[in-house]
């Protein structure tokens, strides 16, 4: 292939692009930031899932509280009907004594029911007590969040500014090597690490870092300066400087 010397002194202008457009996407991608946000969002969606399964806990216990109260209830409205009975007089000796009985049995039974309902209220005070910690926490990453968010923004768009100068810089070079020249330059660089085109300087390929032998470094000073030359070893483009 030929091309002018001119041309391959812009590769080298484009391939120096290239590696600084390179290191700013590996810095938007590794940006500290980044980590930060990721915990404090994992921070937040634990709490927040926490949250959502104690308010589920806490709508079971309250069913569960309201049927203890439910039971409560009745057991009460049973004494208050017996004691009524029992202190209108009608009743005959018998009865007084079944009755008084069974008052007795319903006061156990309404003591057992209220230490039952007194251990679903203790229940249902502490899932509140979770909920209202996992909210908190849920909240308290979430402004974190949204904190490093606007930090992850503020570098992303310094990043994209200085990026977009470089592409502008880029295109400009670019409309002053020709197609075919540019065609090789990219296919070598996608499959070199993004390096696709290196001085030889000193008998050495920048690209490999490797030693051309002296046969192959005399054969290439001997060839026209608008011959493109490729390295042995990296196969990538040599420039002459």
């Amino acid at each position: 292939m030929k091309s002018s010397q001119e041309e391959q002194l812009r590769l080298l202008e484009l391939q120096g692009i290239d590696i600084e457009i390179a290191r700013l996407d590996y810095r938007a991608r590794t940006l500290p930031v980044l980590e930060k946000l990721e915990q404090a969002e994992r921070g937040r969606d634990a709490h927040k899932d926490l949250a959502i399964a104690g308010e589920a806990e806490h709508s079971d216990v309250e069913a569960e509280l309201m049927r203890a109260e439910s039971d409560v209830e009745q057991v009460v409205g049973r004494i208050e009907k017996d004691q009524k009975l029992i202190d209108s007089g009608t009743v005959s000796a018998k009865d007084l004594e079944n009755l008084l009985g069974e008052l007795k049995s319903l006061g156990r039974r309404k003591e057992e029911l209220e230490e039952v309902e007194l251990e679903v209220m203790v229940r249902l005070e502490e899932i509140n007590g979770r909920i209202a910690e996992h909210s908190s926490e849920r909240d308290r990453f979430q402004l974190e969040a949204n904190l490093l968010s606007a930090e992850r923004d503020k570098a992303v768009a310094e990043i994209d500014g200085a990026r977009n100068s470089l592409l502008a810089d880029r295109k400009e070079i670019e409309g002053g090597i020709s197609k075919e020249l540019l065609d090789l330059y990219l296919k070598v660089k996608d499959v070199n690490g993004g390096i696709g085109a290196a001085k030889l300087e000193n008998g050495q390929c920048l690209g490999c870092h490797l030693q051309i032998n002296a046969v192959e470094v005399t054969r290439i000073k001997a060839l026209p300066h608008d011959e493109v030359v490729r390295c042995d070893e990296c196969r990538r483009i040599l420039v002459r400087v």
